[in-house]
């Protein structure tokens, strides 16, 4: 399960997104600032490294956040917890779209490694080691921590960002459901992995990853084989998508928003046969757009297809 708002407190609202921070953060980054007092010669500077990875993932979690906006996606919310942070990103359910909401995230860790190596570069050949030590020391953190953060995030294990960009290449090829099926997979290996590393080194830290990574992975496989068995159903021969032109699947996979039964809209003109309520806009569940029910008709131009 992903972290919620639950627990956390609104920090601020930028661009439209509301930064939400869960109190156990605090009692982490105490556990953190003083295990590393050795480093420094002032508990100053391990705050200070510590508030530095607070804003290498704020940083983080703005790219994702603002590259599925730029592609016509929802992004509202960040919730940063003791662990990371989470963007809740809902791009449109294109591979393109959802490959650049995710890989944003990580590129900006690519774009501060130059700007932080050119800062240590200058502090060896000018000799901080020496005359400023914690400024020094500070800068190696940060660097560290920055690549650690880039190398973790890459690693091709579902829910992480380099999971999920695998999945969203595999999603040009073998379809939205079998990419996701496939990296849910790969996520369980993972998984395996990290276990298996957390007993090894006695990491606390790897063994929540890997339970947080665990539940995440078997919340994929059940999406994905509930997208495999929409493929898998007939489809409505008189209507198709307007977007995408894909032609509805036949089955009650749309929820009423007024009663919260399920009904299919294509089999009632978009009436719900519960309550009675007309929507005049259906979403496909194919793409994902949204458009006027009456919208949906076979193109002139050629028969709909299935996706």
């Amino acid at each position: 399960m992903m972290p919620t708002r639950k627990g956390s407190f609104r920090l601020f609202r930028f661009a439209g997104i509301d930064v939400f921070l869960h109190w156990s953060w605090f009692l982490v980054a105490l556990y953190e600032i003083n295990i590393r007092r050795s480093g420094y010669s002032s508990l100053a500077w391990n705050a200070m490294e510590y508030l530095s990875l607070f804003l290498i993932v704020l940083l983080h979690e703005f790219g994702h956040s603002l590259a599925c906006r730029s592609v016509g996606g929802q992004a509202n919310q960040i919730v940063l917890w003791p662990l990371g942070g989470v963007a809740y990103v809902a791009p449109p359910p294109r591979p393109g779209a959802t490959l650049w909401s995710i890989a944003a995230g990580p590129l900006v860790n690519v774009a501060l490694l130059p700007v932080l190596s050119a800062c240590i570069w200058w502090s060896r050949t000018h000799g901080w080691a020496v005359t400023w030590h914690n400024l020094h020391e500070y800068l190696r953190a940060v660097w560290l921590t920055n690549t650690i953060l880039l190398v973790f995030n890459l690693l091709p294990v579902y829910p992480l960002d380099g999971g999920q960009i695998l999945r969203s290449l595999l999603w040009f090829v073998i379809g939205r459901a079998k990419s996701l099926l496939v990296a849910s997979v790969i996520g369980f290996a993972g998984v395996v992995a990290l276990t298996a590393l957390a007993v090894l080194w006695q990491s606390w830290w790897l063994g929540i990853v890997g339970g947080f990574i665990l539940l995440n992975c078997w919340r994929g496989l059940k999406l994905a084989l509930a997208l495999v068995r929409i493929e898998k159903l007939p489809r409505h021969q008189g209507r198709a998508c307007p977007a995408c032109r894909a032609a509805p699947p036949v089955g009650e996979l749309w929820l009423c928003a007024r009663c919260r039964k399920p009904f299919d809209p294509f089999a009632s003109e978009a009436t719900c046969p519960h309550c009675g309520e007309r929507f005049e806009m259906t979403r496909c569940t194919g793409c994902g757009e949204l458009r006027p029910f009456d919208a949906w008709i076979v193109p002139s131009f050629g028969p709909p297809h299935s996706p």
